[in-house]
Order: C-alpha cells, then structure tokens, then sequence
C-alpha cells in the first residue's frame, strides 16, 4: 500500500439512532435516486438555490469588491505570511510554501474539456475537495486565512482570498508576478455537477480504457480520484520518470498548459515550500467531512503523535526541493541539474528520490532547527522533467536565462489562477494587467451606434427564414459555458475556423445565412455579432407575433467581432458541439443518452430546468432542429411559437413506440396511424416525473402566452450570457 493510499484511508463513522438521515448531503440513502440510480438526475440545475445564498437579496460582490482597499488587505497577507501560529506553525516560520499549494489546488482543478473545477468559486470550502487526500492539511490554510477574511467581509470572497492569498506568498518571497484580478464570486453548496471520476475509493484509478496512458477518461485531467495532477510518488504510487513524464503532459494539456508553461510552473511550484512526511500517515484522523463535531471542520487531525512542524505529514513525501524554500531564487534548477537522484523512502514511506551526495551547505535546515541540515528530495514529476527530452530542453533553457524563467512562470502562474474566470472584461482590481492575452479570448469592443430598428428591417426584409434566423443565433451563443465563462454571441467567432466548419452549425446553411447578416452589418455600422442575435430575436418575435402575442425583446448592443489573430483555434477546438439536444442532435449515440447530454448542455449554459424545458419546447415548434431533422416537431404550424410541442407530447390519445435506438413513432392507440416521431430527449419532458410537470403546465390552454413570455425571456439569458 502506498503512503498516498494510507493517507486515503479514514476511521469508520457510526451513527446514532436519530430520526435525522445522516450523511444527507453526501449519501442517496432513502432519496429516489437511491431506489432508482438510473433514473435522470436534475438536481445540477438545481444547485445554487437561492434558499442556500446567505446574502441579502440584491447583493451584488462584484459591486462590493470594487470597494476594497486592496493595499490594506495586501499588507495583511504580507503579514499574515510570516506570522507563525503555535497551533499550526509555519515551516521555517513563513506559511508562503502553504498559502501557494492551497492556490494552486483551487486553481488546479480546472479542465479545459467542459471548463468545470478551477479557483473561481471557493469550492475548495466544500466536499468533495475539501476532503482530496491531494488537499490534505489545506483546511489550516483556510483557517490561518479565516481572521483576514473576517476583517474585510463582503468586500473579499473567499474565491478571490484564497488565490489572493497565493500571489502574495509569490511575492513575499521575491516573485514578481504578472497581476491579479478580483471577481470570482464563492458559492454556497457542494457543486453537484462535476464529474471527478467513477472510482468509489479514493486514490482509485480506472479511468484509463487501456494501458496506454493517453487514453484517460474525458474530461477528466487528474490520474487518479482525490488528486489534483498526478500521483506524486509514480504511476499509481510505483516510481517510473518517463511513464510520469507521459502522465504530466497529459494532465497538464488538459488543464490548457504547453509544455514550456509546464516546465515553469512545475519548477516555480517546487522553488518554495517543502512536503511532508515526518511521521505515520495512519496516524491521521478522518477528512474535514468526516471528522468529529469537536474538530469544527478541520480533517487529518493527530492525537497520536505531535504531528506538528517538522513532524507534519500531509503528501508522505518528505523534503524541500531547494536550499532555501522561502526565498524566490533558481535553485531548482541547480538542485535537479547538478545532482543524480537515486530512488528512497521517506519517514512515511512515501517513494521520493535523494540527491546521491550533496554538500552540507546545500541541503536546507529544519524548519524549525535552523542548526540542523536536512536532505532535499525530489518527486517523480521532478525527475520526469530530467528524464524526459523535451522537457530537459525547456529545464536547460531555464536554467541557462533565470530572467526567461521568472517571466515564463510569472505568466503561466496568471494563467492558471486566471484561466476560469472568463473574459478580461470580467476582471476588477487595481493589478489587471493590461495586455490582451490570446487564451482570455479577447473580443474588440461593439459599436452601439447605429439604427437597431434599421438593422431589424433588413433582417426582416432579408428572405432568410425564422428557422435559419433563429438557429444561427442559437449556434453562436450556445457554446457559452457558466463553468469558465468561454464562449457565447459576443465575438461572433462562428463566422471563423474553427466554428464555421463544425458540423453541428451545419456549414452549409451558416455560410448563406452569414453572408446576409454580414452584408447588413457592413450596410449599417452594427457588428456582426450584434447583427446574429438581432436576427435570431427577428426570428423568435415574428414567431411570437404569429402565435398572437405581442411581447418586446430585449436587446444588449455592443457585441464586438473578433478577428482570426484575437482566436486561438485550436483552444476552441474544446468547445465544438457534438450534440445539442436543443436542436436534437448528436453526432453519436455512444456518447452517451440524449437526455442526459441535454441535461449536462443546459447546466453548461447556466439553464434551469424550467428554461431548458421552454426552450426545447419552443425550438421544436420553430423549426429549428439540426439538419431540418422532424423528429420532436410536434406541430402542423412550424414558426409559430405555440404550445403544441407539450399539447401532443402529453395527449394520451397517442402512444410512443420505438423505431431504433434514438428513434420513436408517435401512433393514434386506435388506428395504430403514425403521427410524429421523436428521439429520447423529447420523449423525457414526457417520461421524467419532474419534467412532466413543467411540460403539463406549457401544455395547458391558459398557458400559451406564458409559455411565450418564458421562451423570450429563456432566450435572452442564452444571447446575454456572455456580457458581463
């Protein structure tokens, strides 16, 4: 057993007879899902609730960060770093190596397949990660914060403080990073929606479909449940540099890394700090989630030994990488380079590698003893850089030009606790640095300067059809994701590689309705992107006004175009959609159910349930699926926004039979005469008891303008979604 497996391991809980369900927040036990785990699980459109939001109504944080003395909070960190706590004392008396690691987790568990995970919402705060064995002993980073946070209130998230917190150990120790932006907003639940791997252990790792390492399950980044990269030890917990080196590249490209940013940041990470693992892991308590009420949140508690300082156990891995862990110098370099590193075992038995000899004067002290010299130590990923050609390259360049370096993991640090935080128009704070990077996606700002009612006119007058006005504005925006605020209208990089060659935007049918907008954007002084969403509200509102209702469309004007050298294609390569349950579509049905596509679609777009059910609902009716598919079209009067798409699906004069794998026929139950067809994602708004109930409602008589109002007002959240 590996010391990263013994640190997994927790004492067993046992509950009291209590009428309350114990673990009701991380077990199914006596929930419908646990009766039914087939069953389509709604609840990550749910999550958020206001119900849980313990602010007043109308706080805005964006607004209140804006009144932060951000000077005054710098000094406190600053001051913070250097203040050792007797309950948790700081190594070598500066808690800069801990306050990085704690950033870096938060950050570091951003991947750019779905942009899920990532610092942008204090989640580190909650299970399951509060909880990784990789976050282990971070809760008293947290804590040692609590005093900081507590001062400045609602002027500071936590999301913010805990990223904060890391640039200013960088910079307390010499660093000088690129910049800082505030924003990031915390919630105030677990998030339910990230898939973090199917292993039911921690540590566990089957989430490789074969032998070959470049085959790990998307869209996870890590290797192994409860770890943030790779196993630090080896290959599951079994040291092999190059069969690392394969792993770390991977991970790394998963979360939107180079190998040059890798390099960087591996070597900037392990300059400061030190791990740990000084002591028995089995001596460790249970995890912050399942610790005893008298622990107050805090996990890995041990009431064994002293477990403090230099007996602190955390990875298992004992040692710092540097002579001098708290000082921003290139020792890294020298260390790895100069040295050659044999294969040993730490206190914890953790596998490490030690330098085969060393000067004194080159090992670093104690970090509590400073008369006492230790050994250094590297870890697996440290020797994969070595080992691995192309890595060694970027390592030598490294240390050959410090300044190269300093610049390189100044800016791949930015990246990284900046990557999910969305465009940098979101970004607030004095340190915002101000160039444009190619990976924030950046857009030129829109004109507002123009006749809207001109441009509305023209589309009108157009020819183009309410299908095509409405699915090209849908294909533009859909490709915003809440996760890490990538994508959406603004932009409008459907008319460019890669997303005008997608399949799912039907390059055909986009290439003659684009030209036709751009030719009015051209005419009228409108950006394009402005022009999309005008002819999708074009669209939408001729299809009210044939249901006979007359109800206004919102419009936000200033959407800029961004040009091929603002586009990074192959970073939005992540984006393409492969199904689109909206438009019914999927390019595969091995992907996965339809429904359970359309559900992960909504929940990326930051939908309810109620606005994913109007507005499949209403899309159906317009015309609008992929490839003129009739599947679902549940209406004789396509390009009416009515309510017919839920008056059928719920008649039970009718019944559903199945035609193929994602295929049913629609039949009178008397004549056995087909109707309609449909595929699953339409079949579920019927099937679904919770969706069944919002369809009931769209497909009562009283509720047809209502079903209008809330088709209007669902489809301008999905064309705003991407304004700040």
């Amino acid at each position: 057993m590996s010391n990263t497996q013994k640190l997994a391991q927790a004492p067993a809980q046992i509950s009291g007879q209590c009428p309350v369900m114990h673990g009701a927040n991380t077990q199914v036990a006596n929930t419908p899902m646990a009766w039914w785990p087939n069953a389509l699980n709604l609840d990550i459109l749910h999550q958020h609730d206001a119900k849980t939001n313990p602010m007043d109504a109308g706080f805005d944080y964006r607004e209140e960060v804006k009144k932060l003395d951000v000077p005054a909070l710098k000094q406190d960190l600053t001051a913070l770093m250097t203040d050792s706590q007797y309950w948790w004392p700081a190594d070598w008396g500066h808690y800069g190596g801990l306050m990085i690691r704690m950033a870096w987790h938060s950050a570091g568990s951003y991947r750019i397949a779905d942009g899920r995970g990532g610092a942008g919402t204090g989640n580190q705060r909650f299970a399951p990660l509060n909880s990784w064995p990789d976050n282990v002993n971070l809760d008293k980073a947290r804590r040692l914060l609590w005093p900081i946070k507590k001062k400045y209130g609602n002027r500071l998230s936590w999301a913010d403080l805990i990223v904060l917190a890391g640039n200013v150990a960088y910079e307390s120790m010499g660093l000088k990073t690129f910049g800082f932006a505030f924003g990031r907003e915390d919630i105030w639940h677990p998030e339910q929606d990230i898939n973090w791997g199917a292993e039911k252990e921690w540590l566990g790792a089957t989430r490789y479909d074969s032998d070959s390492r470049e085959s790990l399950e998307n869209p996870l980044a890590a290797v192994q449940m409860g770890l943030i990269y790779v196993n630090p030890e080896g290959v599951n917990g079994q040291p092999d540099p190059l069969k690392t080196a394969h792993d770390v590249r991977l991970t790394f490209k998963r979360m939107a890394m180079n190998d040059e940013e890798t390099v960087a940041l591996t070597a900037g990470g392990h300059t400061v700090g030190k791990a740990h693992g000084n002591g028995r892991a089995l001596n460790l308590g249970p995890v912050p989630e399942a610790a005893e009420v008298a622990e107050q949140g805090l996990g890995w508690i041990n009431h064994t030994t002293r477990a403090l300082g230099r007996d602190t156990v955390s990875s298992g891995l004992e040692g710092a990488w540097t002579t001098h862990p708290t000082r921003w110098d290139h020792g890294y370099f020298r260390m790895l380079l100069n040295h050659d590193w044999q294969l040993t075992k730490s206190p914890a038995g953790a596998w490490q590698w030690a330098p085969v000899s060393i000067l004194e004067e080159e090992k670093p002290v104690d970090v509590e003893d400073p008369s006492i010299r230790v050994q250094p130590m590297m870890t697996d990923a440290d020797i994969a850089l070595k080992l691995d050609p192309a890595y060694r390259v970027i390592l030598e360049r490294f240390a050959k030009d410090p300044d190269d370096f300093d610049q390189v993991f100044a800016r791949a640090w930015f990246k990284l606790t900046h990557r999910d935080l969305g465009p940098k128009a979101r970004y607030i704070g004095p340190e915002v640095p101000p160039e444009d990077l190619i990976w924030q996606d950046p857009v030129p700002a829109g004109n507002t300067d123009y006749d809207e009612a001109e441009v509305n006119t023209k589309i009108a007058a157009s020819g183009l059809s309410v299908s095509e006005l409405v699915a090209t504005a849908w294909d533009s925006a859909r490709t915003f994701r809440h996760s890490d605020k990538r994508g959406g209208a603004n932009g409008a990089r459907i008319r460019l590689a890669p997303q005008k060659d997608w399949a799912g935007n039907e390059p055909q049918r986009l290439a003659k309705v684009l030209k036709v907008l751009e030719g009015i954007a051209a005419h009228t002084g409108a950006s394009v992107a402005d022009v999309i969403v005008l002819a999708g509200n074009v669209g939408v509102a001729q299809a009210v006004s044939a249901a006979g209702f007359d109800i206004p469309m919102p419009f936000q004007p200033g959407r800029g175009d961004a040009t091929e050298a603002m586009t990074d294609a192959e970073s939005f390569a992540v984006l393409e959609p492969v199904h689109d349950g909206f438009r019914n579509w999927i390019q595969s049905t091995h992907l996965g159910s339809p429904e359970e596509l359309l559900l992960d679609r909504a929940q990326l777009m930051g939908l309810t349930a109620p606005e994913m059910t109007v507005l499949v609902g209403g899309m159906r009716v317009l015309g609008v699926n992929h490839a003129g598919s009739q599947h679902g079209v549940f209406t004789d009067r396509v390009g009416v926004l009515s309510n017919d798409f839920f008056v059928h699906l719920t008649d039970m004069a009718y019944e559903w039979k199945p035609t193929g794998r994602n295929a049913y026929d629609l039949c009178h139950r008397k004549t056995g005469q087909m109707k309609w067809s449909a595929t699953r994602a339409d079949l579920v708004f019927g099937s679904n008891s919770v969706l069944r109930a919002y369809a009931e409602v769209y497909a009562q008589d009283d509720n047809r303008e209502k079903l209008a109002r809330d088709f209007v007002a669902a489809w301008t959240k999905v064309m705003n979604a991407d304004r700040c």
